[in-house]
């Protein structure tokens, strides 16, 4: 108790030099605090946009992951129904699962033979009302509220594409689309090409079950499990921009059922995965535990296989990596520079009450005793600093949580309010405070050690 009442009267003394230490200490923990709450807002951020798209876990066909990519049709589950009933009925698994849901990924061919033009694209049959569901999905409280699918309450052979399709398609009056032109070669326009007779009478075939619309349309051409050609005439709705280019040149939505007409005809159908979504991330583990246990006992004969979302999205383990690294080269460069702020104001104290130290080794105090005292001042510091850094970033965050500022995400289109996550995070607080308070006991006892060691005779000449 003597120690900390010295300690304290010791720090008082040079009052400039005692706030200048503590206000590094301060800023240090508050650069901390915020850039960690921005990271984990980041990676909150990217984990709520995946789970709502994908889900958190995915059954698939064995292998579907590293080769279905090239022939999905090939690795479709089937009974796919039988699979999400034992899944929604089983007594471990219903209590975690908010979603069970379809969906359906195939490549194809999109026409817009009026206009003579064609692309490759990426469709992805969806079922509407189960992907509206995963939208609401809304564990870490972002002041967002999605809009549905655009697909919503449309016709059965509804479209909803890229910007970038709608570009090259020249589907320039579809709703959302953008910067679309119509496109020349060397000052002339492109001939316009008619669809082949054998995919046009397909076409008509399927166009004559569904309702006529004054949308634009398009062709979407694929092959059927079976290897055969198959077409599907679709009215486009809404372009839609996608958050990366290269999807976006390529990204078509259609109804699950229509999808699977093209891709199955009249067998059965399949999909090439079931969305899982959990109330909780934190639930992953033990829902996989469990679904590996299905996967043996009541889905024995199926050739499935389990994925979670970081698997499924590589993109997110990579962001989360980035900036942990930046957080963590931060944080080492705060470190340093408090280490020698305190270490040098440690450094001149000793200097300055040399005559001082010599008279308590004179009386008697021990060298382990002189070291305590400055030791004790360097935990002083480091705990004030801390505290005081820790409420100044509290309100610099509500700050910034309320400033109306916003940003735009990776994977987002739309930009969202930007906010900093310090208060309700208490562990960072507390880890953030507890470094400092170390780094600052570092920094005070190596000078103290050599003050400690200095001789007494010496000490006492000190003037």
């Amino acid at each position: 108790m003597m120690t900390l009442a010295l300690a304290t009267r010791n720090l008082a003394r040079n009052r400039r030099r005692s706030i200048t230490t503590l206000a590094a200490i301060a800023v240090g923990t508050i650069a901390i605090l915020l850039f960690g709450g921005y990271t984990r807002n980041i990676r909150y951020g990217l984990q709520q946009g995946f789970v709502r798209s994908s889900g958190h876990l995915q059954i698939q066909h064995e292998d579907y992951f590293l080769y279905g990519s090239g022939d999905p049709a090939a690795y479709g589950v089937a009974d796919y129904q039988h699979v999400m009933d034992v899944v929604r009925h089983d007594p471990v698994l219903a209590p975690m699962l908010t979603v069970v849901t379809p969906t359906l990924e195939l490549g194809g061919i999109a026409g817009n033979f009026d206009a003579g033009l064609s692309r490759t694209v990426l469709a992805s049959g969806t079922d509407v009302d189960g992907q509206n569901a995963l939208r609401k999905w809304n564990d870490f409280g972002f002041n967002d509220t999605p809009a549905p699918l655009a697909l919503t309450h449309t016709a059965p052979n509804a479209a909803v594409i890229g910007e970038g399709v709608a570009r090259v398609l020249q589907l320039c009056g579809v709703r959302g689309a953008r910067h679309c032109a119509v496109a020349r070669s060397g000052g002339t326009q492109k001939t316009a090409a008619h669809l082949p007779a054998d995919l046009a009478n397909l076409s008509a075939e399927e166009a004559a079950t569904v309702p006529e619309h004054n949308d634009a349309r398009i062709e979407l051409l694929a092959a059927t499990a079976q290897g055969a050609p198959n077409v599907a005439s679709l009215s486009v709705i809404k372009a839609e921009t996608q958050a990366v280019k290269e999807l976006d040149d390529v990204y078509v939505a259609l109804h699950l059922e229509q999808a699977q007409r093209l891709i199955y005809g009249g067998d059965s159908p399949q999909v090439t995965a079931i969305i899982l979504q959990l109330r909780h991330t934190s639930l992953i583990p033990a829902a996989r535990a469990r679904l590996q246990q299905l996967l043996k006992t009541s889905l024995k004969g199926d050739p499935l296989e389990v994925q979670d979302y970081e698997t499924l999205n590589p993109s997110y383990g990579q962001t989360v990596r980035f900036f942990a690294a930046i957080f963590g080269f931060i944080s080492i460069l705060i470190g340093v520079i408090v280490l020698f702020t305190v270490g040098n104001t440690m450094s001149m104290a000793v200097v300055e009450r040399t005559s001082e130290i010599g008279t308590l080794r004179a009386i008697g105090l021990r060298r382990s005793g002189i070291r305590k005292m400055f030791v004790v001042e360097g935990i002083l510091l480091g705990v004030l600093g801390s505290i005081l850094g820790i409420v100044s970033a509290i309100v610099f965050a509500y700050l910034i949580n309320h400033g109306g500022l916003s940003w735009t995400p990776p994977g987002r289109v739309d930009p969202i309010p930007l906010t900093v996550r310090v208060w309700g995070e208490p562990m960072p607080m507390v880890a953030v405070g507890i470094g400092l308070t170390l780094v600052t006991v570092v920094s005070s006892w190596i000078p103290s050690r050599r003050g400690a060691r200095t001789n007494i005779v010496t000490a006492l000449r000190h003037a």
